[in-house]
């Protein structure tokens, strides 16, 4: 429980903005949390609202001359499949994207944080696209990350639900060579909160930070294969984070590059979750 008497400063730095700390604010009227005080059903997202939410599905498959990449040959199959799971799992408003430009996607992701979500479970964005370390690639230019989550952590009627990103692209030309081992034998309540603006957010990525990210010609991307593949069979049974770590799993050991250029070939890849959420999240 936090110490309201107490004066929280910013770690390993007695100034803020160049100033100095100034006096501590009055006791906040909003009600903050005590660990003590939780049951298992309040670390569970309410997932039983009117609408399961809104589902975006950015496919960029070509792209202009100026940015140097080709076509990614097999994302459609990713963006077909993707459908398929997120209807599995409930959702009903599924927006597919087509090749979008670095402005287009801004302006989805502002249009779609302006909306009132609140009879909606969740959000979810998957973004299927070229990309490097910083960000990823509209048709015509790269965007950051942070760019096109920032308007949802804006969006009021969406604070404190999920809101889950799922990115397919390279973050950068590193090569994953593998290893060999031998393996071993929600109930209502009238109290006010504040939360954090970062709260709530997931993001799974692809692949680690620096290293490239696989994609079959024929069957699609390995992490949209694997991602797919796992939802199906468990999405409505498992609890997310725990799904996405199947994923990771089944990257990992399943999947083995087999490229023309020979350095390029016996090749691993694995995937990278990023989360903030703050409670379990099923698609019962």
């Amino acid at each position: 429980m936090a110490d309201i008497g107490a004066v929280d400063v910013v770690d390993a730095n007695p100034t803020f903005g160049g100033r100095r700390m100034q006096s501590p604010a009055p006791p906040p009227t909003y009600a903050l949390e005590d660990y003590n005080d939780l049951e298992d059903h309040h670390f569970e997202y309410h997932m039983k609202h009117k609408e399961r939410g809104v589902a975006i599905i950015i496919n960029n498959e070509e792209f202009e001359s100026r940015t140097g990449m080709g076509s990614r040959t097999g994302s459609s199959v990713d963006r077909d499949n993707l459908q398929k799971v997120l209807k599995f799992v409930g959702f009903k408003d599924i927006r597919v994207k087509n090749n979008l430009r670095q402005k287009d996607m801004i302006n989805l992701m502002q249009d779609v944080a302006s909306e009132n979500h609140k009879d909606r479970d969740c959000l979810f964005v998957a973004m299927l696209s070229h990309g490097d370390e910083e960000g990823i690639y509209g048709t015509d230019y790269p965007i950051g990350y942070e760019e096109l989550m920032a308007p949802f952590k804006e969006c009021k009627s969406l604070v404190g639900k999920p809101k889950i990103f799922v990115v397919q692209a390279c973050r950068g030309d590193k090569l994953d060579d593998g290893s060999t081992y031998k393996q071993d034998a929600l109930p209502t309540s009238q109290k006010q909160y504040r939360i954090s603006k970062e709260s709530d957010f997931l993001v799974a990525y692809s692949v680690v930070p620096g290293h490239y990210s696989w994609r079959n010609v024929q069957k699609g991307s390995w992490f949209m294969q694997a991602f797919c593949q796992v939802m199906l069979r468990d999405g409505r049974r498992l609890e997310l984070v725990e799904l996405l770590t199947r994923v990771n799993r089944m990257v990992s050991y399943t999947f083995q590059s087999n490229a023309s250029i020979m350095s390029m070939t016996d090749k691993k890849q694995s995937p990278c979750i990023t989360s903030m959420l703050t409670k379990r999240l099923y698609f019962a």
